[in-house]
Parts: structure tokens; sequence; C-alpha cells
């Protein structure tokens, strides 16, 4: 320590030149943080100001028209943040800014009690957000004087962040604190004002109290003197105060979107821990949201009007990423740089908050109906889906709210819906997957349900494969594929004949491993033949699937199931030639592939199969030579 009491040079209190490494390297994510930390503590100053100002006669009158202020001189290399709030004495400096993670702040905090706590908005927490000024800084310089005390013992502070500041009394009109930055050459690119604005807008936007930017070297006139943030948080005022036109352009601000959200959900909670939510339901996807499962940039996170994060998986799930709005509470914890959220209760309950109002509004625009549902569920129903899978203890509310085509008529149906007009006596919801909802309805599976008046689901979004293998029944009625397993539609069913059973059997060994069983069967009615896939086995849509997104999948052998009575199969029962009985097999084969939306091994060969038996049919019904056909 020097010995002029006036100016004085210091050490940190701690091995504070490895401490700011850390924190400049390792600490901080991003470069920007800096901004944000040094507005919050200027916001912090001005809250004490005007909240001692209520009991403290000395500081009446001192606490109006607060604003901070931004300056910057891109020829110079400067930055300089001042605010009007309490201001700091010299032992407050030495304690506050002498010492790493002493947080003024938090002392402030720990000094209140009881109603006193509630009404202090202070956002520091760590006292540490000071120093991240270092990461774009080599030089930071700090004026201040306390609101309260008189003008000749005001202070300047300065270090260059390698582990020694000097003190020294000076003389300040001014209440309050004045930082400038002399930044790094590296980071000089900042000094721009729409690099500035856009900064300040993105985490201060909603700062209580105006934020003005000035550029050295140009007048008033040419600047426009306008608070660059909007200082006024919609989702901390009353819902009373607020028009439907409020939340819209507050919407349209938040968001980029052009278009009005379909509905939203403001909440207010109080208590021994307080928090605001404005949830958003918006009316239009953006093009990649199916994409970027882990993109939630929708529902933004704010520590007490100070934004901190794009919510983090903690605060909403995948499945309703495409929600939008706002959460802002005081008490989440967060990590020492207030970029990472750590695990709390409240965290939990905020969550559990954000799921239940989200599906509150998405229930209540499906009890509505109309054009309005139709757009969110083109946009939104295959993003919903997955929640069926992810999220058990919401399970059974979200499949509720699912959407699909069906063959009872052209409109899409829900669950509940299927259920009511299937009866009592029905136990089973019954679904067919598929590519496109063409081949579905065209799929020879669906032959036997029509014939007896059987309503069936037509799944065809990619995500119903995964949807399907994640439910296993709604609400007491179990779901099961037309096109798996064995079916049980007639209790009285007849049993195939000794006819048919020896049909399969000659049809099994002409096609040996690429099938596993050949049975006839009462699915079909109109079609000669089908692949039915295991009961507890990968469906074909599913191995097709997999296969696309470049799994392994083994290779597994269908049954075929066959219709003993349809014309092919009688002229196929009566075929004594081996060779085209065996064509004949793998064309049906192959048929029953298709006509399910499947993929041929070999495309080729059955191109010159199907010829082959065209000309051999054809060249018969027109007298021509046998060879002709062979040729």
């Amino acid at each position: 320590m020097s010995q002029n009491p006036a100016t004085e040079t210091r050490r940190f209190d701690t091995e504070v030149h490895q401490l700011l490494k850390l924190m400049i390297n390792a600490l901080y994510s991003n470069r920007e943080i800096f901004l944000r930390e040094l507005i919050s503590n200027a916001s912090d100053a001005s809250d004490k100001l005007r909240f001692k100002a209520l009991t403290d006669d000395a500081l009446k009158g001192l606490d109006q028209d607060l604003t901070i202020d931004i300056g910057f001189d891109a020829e110079a290399g400067t930055l300089t943040v001042r605010d009007r709030g309490i201001g700091m004495s010299r032992e407050e400096v030495i304690e506050n800014l002498g010492t790493i993670a002493r947080s003024g702040t938090r002392h402030f905090l720990e000094s209140l009690s009881g109603d006193e706590k509630k009404d202090a908005r202070l956002i520091g927490q760590f006292g540490v957000g000071f120093y991240a000024a270092f990461i774009v800084a080599e030089e930071v310089t700090v004026e201040t004087r306390r609101a309260d005390q008189a003008a000749d013992t005001a202070v300047r502070w300065v270090s260059a962040g390698e582990g020694e500041y000097s003190l020294e009394t000076i003389e300040r009109a001014e209440q309050g604190t004045h930082i400038v930055l002399k930044l790094k050459d590296e980071h000089k690119d900042l000094l721009t004002r729409w690099e500035l604005e856009r900064i300040i807008r993105h985490y201060s936007n909603h700062i209580a109290f105006p934020i003005r930017l000035s550029e050295a070297g140009k007048s008033d006139d040419e600047q426009a003197g306008e608070p660059v943030n909007e200082s006024q948080a919609l989702w901390a005022r009353p819902r009373g105060e607020l028009s439907d036109e409020d939340y819209q352009n507050f919407y349209q601000g938040l968001t980029g979107d052009p278009e009005n959200p379909v509905s939203w959900a403001h909440h207010h909670v109080e208590g021994s821990q307080s928090y605001s939510l404005l949830l958003y339901l918006p009316g239009q996807a953006p093009f990649d949201l199916l994409i970027n499962r882990d993109d939630r940039e929708g529902l933004k996170l704010y520590i007490q009007r100070v934004f901190i994060m794009d919510a983090a998986e903690q605060l909403v799930p995948r499945y309703l990423r495409f929600m939008r709005g706002v959460v802002d509470s005081a008490d989440l914890p967060l990590n020492v740089s207030r970029e990472i959220l750590q695990d709390s209760p409240l965290l939990k309950k905020i969550r559990a908050t954000v799921v239940k109002r989200s599906l509150d509004l998405i229930e209540k625009l499906a009890e509505q109906g109309g054009e309005a549902w139709d757009t969110f569920w083109q946009a939104f129903g295959s993003i919903l889906k997955e929640g069926v899978i992810e999220d058990f203890e919401q399970r059974e509310r979200i499949a509720s709210l699912l959407r699909f085509a069906t063959t009872g008529g052209e409109d899409a149906t829900g669950l509940d819906a299927y259920i009511e007009r299937a009866g009592e006596d029905q136990d089973t919801i019954w679904f067919l997957t598929a590519d496109s909802l063409k081949v579905a309805r065209n799929s020879p599976h669906l032959e036997a349900f029509r014939q007896r008046g059987i309503e069936v689901l037509l799944l065809t979004d990619r995500i119903d494969e995964w949807l399907v293998a994640h439910m296993d029944d709604y609400k007491g009625k179990k779901l099961k594929s037309v096109a798996r397993g064995k079916l049980d539609l007639d209790k009285d069913e007849a049993k195939p004949s000794e006819e048919a059973q020896a049909l399969a059997g000659r049809i099994k060994k002409a096609l040996g491993e690429r099938v596993g069983n050949v049975l006839p069967g009462s699915r079909l009615t109109e079609s000669p033949g089908c692949v039915v896939s295991d009961e507890h086995g990968m469906s074909l849509q599913m191995q097709k699937l997999l296969r696309q997104a470049g799994q392994d999948v083994p290779d597994t052998r269908p049954d075929l199931e066959i219709n003993a009575g349809h014309p092919l199969l009688k002229l196929m029962e009566a075929e004594g030639d081996d060779k085209r009985f065996g064509e004949l097999s793998e064309l049906l084969l192959d048929q029953a592939l298709l006509a399910e939306g499947g993929e041929l091994a070999d495309p080729a060969a059955y191109v010159q199969r199907v010829n082959r038996l065209l000309v051999d049919a054809l060249g018969n019904s027109d007298g021509v030579q046998s060879n002709a056909a062979s040729a």
C-alpha cells in the first residue's frame, strides 16, 4: 500500500490474477455478457437509491429521473457506463471491487427482512459480474460517489486486472457511478451504435430504468436521445391494465413473427417464491422447427427483467418447443456466470406450470376447433406427438389432443371421438401405419375392417411408428395394428379348409426363406395376399424408417397371409407347373410388399417376372407359339 492516504495502490484480497484469468477464459461463454452485467449493476444501484430514499430523508429527491447512460468512442477505444444510483463510499469500493465474490447487492439483501426484501428489485448474486468487464477491457476505471456524501469524497478506482488496483480520492459533483472501459484491440468492433443497441436490447431491454446510448463527437441533435430499451416489462404489469393489442404487439417484438399469436396465458405467482409467466401459442411454425429439436429459443428466461438465457430444457420440454414467451423469477438458482440453471424445487415447479399452462391453451384451442385449430395442428401436431413418448406423466392428456386420419370419413379424429363411435363392445383401438394417406386407404389390411364396419385410424406421420410403440393403450382400450399378428374379429370364424392349408404350404415351399409363414386368413376380401408383421416384432414401416436414417436393421421375414378364395389363388391351386407356380408365388409376395409401401429387394427381377407372365398369358390367348413367350 502506498503512503499517500488520498492515492494508494492495493492488491486484491484474493489470488485475483489467477481468478480473473479463469473468469475471462472459462466462466463466461459470451463476451457480450460484460455489458449485461454492468447494466445490471447500474440498475441495482438505482434500485438501492430508490428503496433507501423511502426512509432516508437525506436521499429524498435524489431518486428522480434515474437513467443508465452508455457512451462509446470508437476512435479512443472506450466504452462508458454511467448511473445516478446510490454510488459507493471509499470503504465500499474496497469491499465490493477489491474483493472477488463480495456482492454489494447480496450484502444489501441480507440486511433486509420480511416485506422489505420483497420490495427490493435487485439482480446481483455472486459479486463477480463487475469483473466480466475484463473480458473485453485492458483497463477499467470507476469513479463513484455515494449519494448521501459530499462531492469531495468521491473515489476513483483503476485496475488492469493484473492483481492490483489504485484508489484515489477525487471530487465528483454527480452522485452514482461512472465506469470507463478501455477496450482491447480485438474487441473494439463492439464500438458501433448498431452492435451496442443489439446487445442492450437482447439482454437488458426490460430493465426498469431507461438506457440511453450516445456516441462521442456527435451533438444531441444528431442522436435520437430516446431510450434504447423498452424499460417496461409487459409481463410484470397487471393483466387488467393490458389489452389484446398490447399482448400481440409484445409477441411480435419478442419473436419477430409478423403474425399474431393464436392465444396466450399470463400468470403472476406470489408467495415465498414468486415468478411471472407469459406464454404464447403461435399461429405458424418456423421452417426448421421439426429439424432442430434442441432449439428452444422461444421461451426466454429473465432474472428480475434481465435476460439470462433462451430457456433450457429444465424449463420447457422438447415437445413444447414451439411455445413462445417469458419466464421471470428472482429466485431461480444460477451458476456463477448466470448462464446455467441449477436444479431446484422452484425450477421443477415452474417447468410443471409451463407444461400445464401450455396444454391448457392447446386444449382450449382444440375445443374451439375451426380454422385456428386446423392451422395449429398442421404446424405443430407432429411435434406434440413427441410428448406421448417423452412425458409419461402427461401422456394421456397429450394423447387426448392428437388427431388422426381415419377410415370413418375425411375429417381427422381424436382418440376420445373414436372410442365414442366404436362403442363399449369394442375393446381395441385399431390403427394402420403407412407412408402416405393414399397408401393407407388402399391397404389390403383394411378390407376385413370395411366389411365389418370397424373404423381404423390411419397414421402417416414419420413419428407415428414411435408413438404407437410407446402407447400400448388409451383409457383402458388397447391399441393394435391391423397389419400385425392374428386378427380376432369374429369369434365364430371358420377354420381354414384343408385345401387352403395345403395351398399355403405349397406357396411357403416355393418362397422358401423369403417369408416366415404362409397362412390362410380372414383379413382379405378383395386382394389375393398381404404381408403380416409379427405382433411383437418390428413393422415393415419401422424397418424402412430406420434404414432411411442410416441404421442397421436385422433381416426379418414377414408372414404372408393369403385369401384362398381369390381367383388368382384358385388359378395357382390348379397350376401343375412348379416353375410357373413359383413365379406366381414370387409375384404374389412382391405385390403384397408393394401394396404396403414396402421396398423390393430386387425390383428388376420383379419387372422381368411380370413381363414373362404377361407375355405368356397374352401369347397363349392369341395363339402365339410358346417359344415367342420364352423369347
